[in-house]
């Protein structure tokens, strides 16, 4: 079951029809464990960011972690899986906050196999509400058997998955994709606690590394493969990035 308020107060159907009608807006996803959150600072920078460039105002980090708790306390839960969406409707003097709780989750271990696709989302460094782009690749990825879409530039450079980040291992860094990409929570915690470097990838370079892994807001999994290019587990690599990310520090909602 899914638990959604709006500005603090449980929705109805008269007060989801702004959010069901706009399209217009941003938010971010977290997970939620014992009230804490891993890099809640993240979370609140996006949301203040993202708010400052859609409507020109800025967004009080104090009222989203009040909004986030009271959906919490009211859901009757403090292990989560939270999304919080910012409207400005047009007239109205604060930003609208529709915070949803539903089930915990948490990326599964298992290898995912990635298709590339030609496509770019819009203005890229947002978490926008705009998906259906990444909906409609993701469904063809699923129709052909695959479990991510792997999202392709008109210059050929690897950008990033549909709802992922991606990284290579080379054996000595893991590369990020140096490209127009939302710069997700779990790739901002990552990146700095591993031996990371950012260059331009393309498909012809796949060959040239050992393995891959992708992250999100659930966690992060090995690549076992893309397209035809096929990487095995390299397990000691996924060991030192689980103890990177255990690392993390679970900050208080």
């Amino acid at each position: 079951m899914t638990h959604i308020q709006i500005n603090g107060v449980t929705a109805t159907s008269e007060t989801l029809a702004m959010p069901v009608l706009n399209s217009y807006g941003h938010f971010t996803a977290m997970q939620v464990r014992n009230d804490r959150v891993r890099g809640l600072g993240l979370h609140l920078e996006r949301l203040d960011a993202a708010t400052r460039e859609l409507f020109g105002e800025p967004l009080d980090g104090d009222l989203v972690r009040a909004d986030i708790r009271h959906a919490l306390a009211a859901a009757g839960t403090s292990d989560a899986s939270v999304r919080v969406y910012a409207y400005w409707p047009e007239g109205d003097e604060r930003a609208t906050l529709m915070v949803t709780v539903r089930e915990p989750f948490t990326m599964a271990p298992t290898p995912v196999r990635l298709m590339s696709v030609p496509y770019v989302r819009d203005h890229p460094h947002l978490k926008h509400l705009g998906s259906f782009g990444q909906n409609h690749v993701l469904t063809l990825a699923a129709r052909a058997g695959y479990d991510e879409a792997l999202l392709i530039a008109p210059d050929g450079a690897i950008t990033e998955g549909a709802v992922t980040n991606i990284a290579f291992w080379d054996g000595e860094h893991m590369v990020w994709p140096d490209a127009p990409c939302l710069m997700g929570t779990e790739r901002a915690l990552l990146e700095p606690r591993l031996p990371s470097v950012r260059r331009r990838v393309t498909l012809a370079d796949l060959g040239d590394y050992r393995a891959a892994l992708i992250t999100n807001s659930r966690g992060f999994a090995p690549v076992a493969g893309v397209d035809a290019v096929a990487y095995g587990v390299d397990a000691a690599l996924m060991e030192s990035v689980r103890a990177a990310h255990d690392t993390v520090a679970w900050d208080l909602i």
